[in-house]
């Protein structure tokens, strides 16, 4: 396509980031000029609010990867706006368990993997790690192939080339850039996401169908539809998102030196436990709403159009071309790049994360490299082995297909025991989760029993 196209398409996100620094430049002098006081307070508000957001609105943000947007894709294919239920059901379940990952890192300072290794048997610890490190490689490499697929489609050039050049650029950006850098590039990341929102708003929406899809569940018992379910509540709750959010409020702890494990500073636990459920009931409500935007999108034009057989995020935003014009196509598209720019980082910490943690290594991206050889090596060894598997005759729906199993196969006993871990007073001391959060934990561990066997008869 040509410049003049798309150039739009890269221009809203660029436009949408710059109105909102200007916004933040020129409010005080509205508030000098204008009402004092009163215009200061609604200066602060959206500052305030921004600054509040952190490991939550990063972890919900990265969990919509190109390989999710693939999935919502499919959804909003095959079965237009009928699933629009499953996404308002998975927010309160997805909210509830990274809520509580988040309190059992920001309790003890350590991650997942490190109450793991410190109080549970170590064959349950390798277990698990192995599987996560061995899912999320396959899930990076799907997740790489995507964005230079998206590249691809947008400027040309050898898609493989491109992916191996983001998984470059993303090693890059993790070993040489400082720690508080980096979480505001992740977090500035995360506005990559409104380029969903802006496809959404030039398309027309039939919102009554829309509605009815969100708050009206239909189930069909046949094998195709209870996979797409599968495979959308498999996308949106995943193990890597419990290993980094956990690790990341382990990290804060360890980087501000104001933040202590709740363990040793029960003060801080009252504005600790607010501070968390906000950031990632937020953050988890960001993800979700994206994640139906991107099936809405499917199901207004694909579907629409009898286009239901897609099988990545790049073919959905091609077929998206000549429905609803080069804008909605290059934003489409573009978005790709943007989310996969912020899941791919996250995808390999978390590996890093897992791995350092189990075998008790020196972790954490506020180290300097020299600081955390092994963990760093961790980390880019399976960027690499991610890049490299674009250049083999791997299946990448396949590869997407076994991944899925492999968190599915994770995902439910990791929540058994985190569920176990958050209710421990020997773990969490008398910081354990309270008993609505308990419920809803134990919720969403039973529906992904549910889901994981939905999966194996489908």
């Amino acid at each position: 396509m040509g410049g003049e196209q798309w150039l739009p398409a890269i221009l809203f996100p660029i436009a949408l980031l710059s109105a909102l620094r200007i916004l933040c430049a020129v409010l005080p002098f509205a508030c000098w000029f204008g009402k004092g006081a009163r215009m200061w307070k609604l200066y602060r508000y959206p500052i305030n609010f921004w600054r509040r957001l952190g490991p939550g609105l990063i972890t919900g943000a990265a969990d919509d990867d190109p390989s999710g947007i693939a999935t919502y894709s499919q959804a909003g294919a095959q079965f237009g706006f009928l699933l629009g239920w499953t996404m308002v059901l998975a927010y309160p379940l997805m909210a509830s368990i990274q809520e509580i990952s988040a309190r059992i890192g920001r309790t003890t300072s350590f991650g997942l993997a490190g109450n793991l290794r410190l109080f549970y048997p170590i064959s349950l610890l390798r277990f698990l790690v192995a599987l996560l490190l061995i899912a999320n490689v396959i899930n990076l490499a799907a997740d790489l192939g995507a964005m230079g697929s998206a590249l691809q489609l947008v400027i040309g050039g050898p898609a493989r080339v491109w992916a191996a050049f983001f998984g470059l650029a993303c090693i890059g950006l993790q070993l040489f850039t400082d720690y508080r850098t980096y979480i505001a590039v992740l977090k500035w990341l995360t506005l990559s996401l409104f380029s969903y929102v802006g496809v959404v708003l030039v398309i027309d929406m039939p919102w009554d169908q829309v509605l009815r899809g969100m708050f009206v569940p239909h189930i069909t018992f046949d094998a195709k539809f209870l996979a797409v379910i599968v495979a959308v509540f498999g996308t949106t709750i995943s193990p890597y998102l419990f290993f980094w959010q956990s690790t990341q409020e382990a990290e804060d702890v360890i980087s501000n030196p104001e933040a202590q494990p709740l363990l040793i500073a029960p003060e801080q636990a009252e504005s600790e436990a607010k501070r968390i459920r906000f950031d990632t009931w937020i953050g988890m409500g960001f993800a979700n709403l994206v994640g139906l935007f991107v099936m809405l999108t499917a199901g207004a034009t694909l579907h629409a159009h009898g286009i239901t057989d897609i099988q990545t995020s790049s073919q959905a935003a091609l077929a998206l071309k000549p429905l609803a014009g080069d804008f909605a196509f290059a934003l489409f598209a573009l978005g790709i790049i943007g989310t996969g720019m912020l899941a791919v980082p996250v995808l390999a910490a978390s590996s890093a994360y897992a791995v350092g943690e189990a075998l008790d290594w020196h972790i954490g991206l506020g180290r300097r490299p020299r600081e955390a050889k092994a963990f760093y090596g961790t980390l880019a060894g399976a960027m690499v082995v991610g890049s490299l598997m674009n250049f083999t005759g791997i299946d990448p729906i396949k590869a997407l297909f076994w991944s899925a199993v492999l968190n599915g196969v994770i995902a439910v006993p990791l929540m058994i025991v985190m569920m176990h871990m958050a209710s421990s007073k020997k773990i969490m001391g008398d910081h354990t989760i309270p008993p609505k959060l308990k419920m809803m934990g134990w919720i969403a561990t039973l529906f992904m029993v549910g889901v994981v066997g939905a999966m194996a008869v489908s």
